[in-house]
């Protein structure tokens, strides 16, 4: 493998070959949807072609055989020599995980380790036609649409190449009925000149031919010749130079290389006079309908008004709209704008209290900079969340084949952008919630039918941006929850006793699936029954600042509903003060605040409660649990007090004072402070002191 070679090289191999790979698994679960998608078929065969290619530039010749046995399948299916069936789109998905593995591999910097030679024969083996028939060399060769060739960017593969070369030298006539061969003739091509073997020619020496064409200038020479002898003749183009595009005019060309000058297999014995020595070159830029039909029906050459014009050589290239950055640039940009955040925040404060005009207005001023600022840089970290939905129509896949279900995944706002971070985080906690929909939630297809549903289940995955926070939802069609016998697993688990859980609202209930180590299965599986998946799905979305809710209707199916911020960088907060100490609350995490007489609290099952507009929420002192010394410490009558959520669990926090909202920076927690249950992190405030941000979740977790 040549990592010696250039790292720049390297690195445009590894982007692009990373995004064709993440389109390719998309695709080839479409097209078993879809299975006589010709663009979606030819799609997949260029995406493994140039896998192929840039891997083969580096010598990563075990990558290079997979892809090229996928895209052999591919060429075959294209053909449409075979069929897309499930046990085809099991192999080709398979090699595609083994491309992907030695993709990793070549990130890491390390050697690419081989397929299975099984896999490749299986390959190989569908690279073959189905039938006899199929493999019949005078099947006639259907011309591509015009769209497909343009979207194909114009390049031929061999196998076309030699198709174009069956319908030159074929046995049937090529001229339609009531026309004669001699109007039909190519304008131009002698028949008394090219020997018209009819020989196929070999790869080496088509690439040959092209060398003559572009390298060695033989037919630029050749046709400045001819456009000597005729002011307004051939217009050579050299858009052909860059491999990518063969006009018409170095299509005749190649002709006259392999047929002689003006001769064509086709035309042999048409009857035609054979043009005059001193005959001008006739125009191949305006074609009449009837002439060179035996080219163009072959090989669909795009005309003249497809190609761009010679002049336009000479014009100025189309600037680049984009450039690639580096991740931990983007980052120290987000870190040197969280700073500037904080300076401003100060000098707010500091303008506060001037009575100075001009004070003011540079302060809003600078107010406006920043935040304009801070919205583009923080524009430039967004991504799509497509790039995490791309993967779950595989997972849906793979899972309903191996549990014998029927399940269609439906995705809707695919272009939600969020931070990188968040794309990366979400990752995970989306597979176990969709690995879940498909197995807790969707019936088999027989079960399906006896309920009255149609056979096949449907999990619809969405996402929507809603103010500063992205909303993520996974709907099913399926048995939805029995809230009874979530009650009775908690029993059993011993979670509750009976007469706890007897008293859970059905909301409390569909929660219970978040807890460590529970599950409604009663065997354990490779997919589901060990409780471990939607505990991490929790943690995880905790540890994002998220929320989690869950709605269900036995029978009906069930949605669980994600809420996290667009940003982990820069964080809105509520800033408290808990005697003569800062302290910052997400404001995701508000709900409503309040000022009570605490002297009208209840105490419910031993817990201090308050009652707010006929709802019970429990209320904690966070003071006695984050201030030294106040333990015990006598209680004002009067207090603020802030109501926060956890997803859907909601109580009350008493605090000494309400300061306000404040963006603030997250600055990591120093090595002695790191694990301090309840603390998310620290930021320096408006007045310049330092702020301890609270992590909702995992305080009254620890403390209550």
């Amino acid at each position: 493998m040549a990592f010696d070679a250039d790292d720049e090289i390297l690195q445009d191999f590894l982007i692009e070959a990373g995004e064709i790979l993440e389109k390719l698994s998309e695709q080839l679960v479409d097209l078993e949807q879809h299975p006589d998608d010709s663009d979606l078929l030819n799609a997949i065969f260029r995406g493994f072609h140039t896998v192929k290619g840039g891997a083969g530039f580096l010598q990563l010749d075990a990558l290079v055989n997979c892809c090229h046995s996928a895209e052999n399948v591919f060429d075959i299916l294209r053909n449409h020599k075979r069929a897309v069936d499930s046990e085809l789109m099991d192999v080709v998905l398979e090699a595609l995980d083994y491309v992907n593995a030695m993709f990793d591999q070549v990130r890491n910097g390390e050697v690419p380790q081989a397929a299975p030679d099984e896999l490749i024969a299986a390959l190989d083996a569908l690279a073959q036609p189905q039938t006899a028939a199929e493999q019949s060399s005078n099947q006639p060769v259907e011309a591509p649409k015009p769209a497909e060739y343009e979207q194909d960017g114009g390049d031929i593969t061999d196998d076309e190449f030699e198709k174009l070369l069956d319908a030159l030298h074929g046995e049937a006539p090529v001229s339609g009925p009531g026309k004669s061969q001699a109007a039909e003739q190519p304008v131009g091509i002698n028949d008394g000149a090219g020997s018209g073997s009819g020989d196929d020619i070999t790869d080496d020496e088509f690439e040959a031919l092209l060398d003559e064409l572009h390298g060695k200038g033989k037919f630029a020479a050749q046709a400045g010749a001819e456009e000597s002898a005729d002011d307004s003749g051939n217009e050579t183009q050299a858009a052909g130079s860059d491999g990518q595009l063969i006009t018409d005019d170095e299509f005749e060309k190649l002709l006259d290389e392999l047929h002689g000058k003006g001769g064509s297999p086709t035309t042999e014995g048409a009857g035609s006079k054979p043009a005059p020595a001193s005959q001008k070159p006739v125009k191949a830029a305006k074609p009449e309908p009837e002439k060179s039909v035996e080219v163009k029906s072959a090989a669909k050459v795009p005309d003249k008004k497809v190609a761009p014009a010679a002049p336009a050589r000479d014009s100025a290239p189309a600037a680049e709209t984009t450039v690639r950055v580096d991740t931990k640039r983007l980052d120290d940009i987000m870190n040197m704008v969280g700073e500037l955040v904080l300076v401003r925040n100060r000098l707010q404060r500091l303008g506060s209290n001037s009575e100075d005009e001009h004070m003011h207005k540079a302060v809003s001023s600078l107010d406006v900079v920043t935040t304009d600022l801070q919205a583009a840089v923080m524009q430039t970290r967004m991504q799509p969340i497509k790039k995490v939905f791309g993967r779950f129509p595989r997972v849906v896949r793979d899972l309903a084949r191996g549990m014998k279900k029927e399940v269609n995944l439906v995705m809707h706002g695919e272009d939600t952008d969020l931070d990188k971070n968040l794309v990366e985080a979400l990752s995970d906690p989306l597979v176990h919630l969709v690995r879940n929909s498909v197995d807790h939630g969707i019936e088999s297809p027989d079960a399906r039918e006896k309920a009255g549903k149609p056979r096949q289940g449907t999990v619809t995955l969405s996402a929507e941006q809603e103010g500063d926070h992205i909303l993520l939802s996974i709907d099913d069609d399926g048995a939805g929850m029995d809230p009874e016998l979530l009650r009775r697993k908690a029993v059993e688990k011993g979670l509750y006793d009976q007469d706890a859980a007897d008293r859970l609202t059905d909301t409390e209930c569909f929660n219970l699936i978040f807890a460590a180590g529970f599950s409604t299965k009663e065997q354990i599986s490779d997919v589901s029954g060990r409780g471990v998946g939607m505990d991490v799905v929790k943690t995880k979305i905790n540890q994002l600042n998220g929320q989690l809710s869950v709605v269900s209707a036995l029978g009906k199916g069930s949605r669980i509903i994600i809420k996290v911020p667009l940003t982990l960088a820069i964080m809105p907060t509520l800033m408290i003060m808990l005697g003569d100490q800062s302290f910052a609350l997400p404001l995701v995490n508000v709900v409503e605040i309040f000022h009570l007489d605490l002297t009208r609290t209840n105490i419910v099952d031993g817990r201090e409660c308050i009652v707010v507009r006929d709802k019970v929420f429990p209320l904690f002192h966070v003071k006695r649990w984050l201030v030294k010394g106040s333990t015990g410490a006598g209680d004002t009558q009067n207090g603020h007090v802030v109501i926060v959520a956890m997803g859907t669990r909601q109580v009350g926090f008493v605090v000494d004072q309400l300061v306000g909202q404040e963006e603030v920076v997250i600055k990591p927690l120093g090595r002695g402070l790191q694990g301090t249950p309840g603390m998310a992190g620290a930021t320096i405030t408006g007045d310049g002191r330092i702020a301890l941000i609270i992590d909702v979740p995992s305080l009254l977790q620890h403390y209550s």
